[in-house]
């Protein structure tokens, strides 16, 4: 187990070299200029020149891609072009609601997309059953950021259950925070949960059919012993690939969702970053989400193992 762990370990060493001179090349290809923005309308050229060499962007591109590289191995991710400020204190501040979002959404769509998907399989070809596939398919169908608009209209603007936009901090009260974060966490959580909720009926509609589970109720063992014991394990490997490729979804989706709430979490600073030209920033940015995503296939393919312990050989 051990050495299938160090093994995908050391394959994410060169996918995340591989994803920084990606993420590099293409903010170097970008249209804009960081130093005409900072100079403004009224800069001349040799104000513009001396602010690409203040910021080093008129090194050569292999001496830039070197400093990058350098930089995110040592865990610096730079200084911002606009504040002056390091990105890591710009970013520290950022991370609780989105970490918040993200735990919330994760757990609440794994555990709304396993448990209705167990129950259409459960009760396939019953009204239950297409019932659940109908919720299903309007999480496919329904525009994210339409669904975000409707439920802040509903629920906040004509019920006044909670707040239109903005965030409040855990430090201002637990029951504030999750009042806060409730609507774009049921909104994400719906959308996450849509393709879970399929994959989950299908993988377990599939072991259904199997030999050992006739075998099985044919021994007389209970309808709920049989689902739960024989039929909720094997069908899990697709099950956990899904959550984890729901985890990507939802990190490129959070990016709408905080600036549709007015939440200021990274998304929201990947946005105005955008806006700015603040390659500094994107840059780091995009290698946060892209280490977050890696990270999440290694826990995907560590529980692979657990779950079916031939995959390791």
């Amino acid at each position: 187990m051990w050495r299938y762990i160090l093994q995908r370990l050391l394959i994410t060493i060169p996918v995340v070299v591989l994803v920084g001179v990606i993420t590099f090349s293409l903010l170097q290809v970008a249209p804009g200029n960081p130093a005409a923005i900072i100079g403004g309308d009224e800069a001349t050229p040799e104000q513009i020149k001396e602010i690409e060499h203040a910021l080093g962007l008129d090194k050569p591109y292999l001496g830039q891609l070197g400093d990058f590289l350098s930089r995110m191995a040592r865990g610096d991710f730079g200084t911002s072009i606009f504040s002056q400020r390091q990105i890591g204190e710009l970013i520290q501040p950022r991370l609780q609601p989105t970490l918040s979002l993200g735990v919330q959404v994760v757990i609440l769509s794994t555990i709304l997309g396993v448990g209705m998907g167990m129950l259409s399989a459960w009760k396939a070809g019953t009204k239950i059953d297409r019932g659940v596939m109908v919720f299903a398919v309007l999480g496919f169908a329904v525009p994210g950021f339409w669904l975000a608009i409707l439920t802040i209209w509903v629920f906040a603007v004509n019920l006044g259950w909670f707040p239109v936009i903005g965030y409040s901090p855990i430090g201002d009260g637990l029951f504030e925070h999750l009042r806060s974060m409730f609507l774009p966490v049921m909104v994400n959580s719906y959308l996450g949960s849509a393709l879970v909720m399929r994959i989950t009926r299908s993988a377990m509609l599939e072991i259904l059919r199997e030999d050992y589970i006739r075998t099985a109720r044919a021994k007389g063992l209970r309808e709920r012993v049989v689902f739960f014991v024989h039929v909720l394990r094997p069908s899990s490997i697709p099950i956990v690939t899904v959550v984890g490729a729901t985890v990507g979804a939802l990190a490129t989706g959070f990016v709408l969702t905080e600036t549709i709430f007015a939440i200021p979490g990274l998304g929201q600073m990947l946005v105005q970053a955008i806006t700015r030209r603040d390659f500094p920033i994107i840059q780091a940015l995009l290698m946060v989400v892209a280490v977050t995503l890696i990270m999440v296939n290694l826990l995907v393919d560590i529980v692979y193992a657990y779950i079916d312990p031939r995959i390791r050989y």
